[in-house]
């Protein structure tokens, strides 16, 4: 993922009434924090940041912030919304080292779905996980992690293990869960989805 440029200004004043202040002035307060620096108050124009936000995969982007000439790497970490009228309030970044990993929640897409048998015969593509939390490179976060579903049929499940990870990319969960099930139409018997499945798994090898 491509890191994008944002535009700050450093803000000398905290608390909630300065807070307040900036909002009616159209601005966001916002801090950097992390690095094993003090943390960074900023202040984010109000159209750049709510347009960021609402264009999706924010907290999962790369961002380049040129905070009154400073230069700082960082990546979102939380963001709030008034819980009213749903604009942001505040938005914490955290400060990026050269090679460094981090934890992202990242998106499940679902791909070759024409291409399922089970899905032809009705079956339902049930995502159990829609994100997965992953420790990755701070210089290469993944936009999503694909699962085809190419040849799978009804009442088949497939693992972390059997999707293709980005390199430098894991799971920060060990064990070999699951994320996506084709589940069987309503009304079908178990023994209507059972041959099919039997069908779909590798045949033993004959004994010597």
């Amino acid at each position: 993922m491509a890191m994008k440029n944002l535009k700050a200004t450093a803000r000398a004043t905290s608390g909630k009434g300065a807070a307040r202040e900036l909002r009616r002035q159209g601005n966001i307060p916002a801090v950097i924090y992390g690095g094993g620096e003090a943390p960074m108050p900023i202040t984010l124009d109000y159209k750049t940041a709510h347009k960021l936000i609402y264009a999706g995969h924010f907290l999962t982007t790369l961002f380049e912030i040129d905070v009154d000439g400073t230069k700082v790497r960082a990546i979102p970490r939380d963001y709030q919304m008034d819980p009213v009228k749903d604009f942001p309030l505040h938005v914490d970044f955290l400060r990026l080292k050269e090679g460094q990993k981090i934890k992202v929640e990242v998106p499940v897409h679902v791909i070759n779905q024409d291409a399922s048998p089970g899905v032809k015969r009705g079956g339902t593509v049930n995502i159990v996980l829609h994100a997965v939390e992953m420790l990755v490179p701070a210089e290469a976060i993944p936009e999503a992690l694909e699962v085809d579903l190419k040849g799978i049929e009804i009442n088949h499940s497939i693992h972390i293990s059997a999707i293709k990870l980005p390199e430098g990319c894991k799971p920060v969960d060990k064990d070999d869960f699951t994320v996506v099930t084709i589940v069987p139409p309503s009304g079908m018997k178990d023994e209507d989805a059972a041959p099919a499945a039997a069908e779909a798994a590798p045949a033993a090898p004959a004994k010597k």
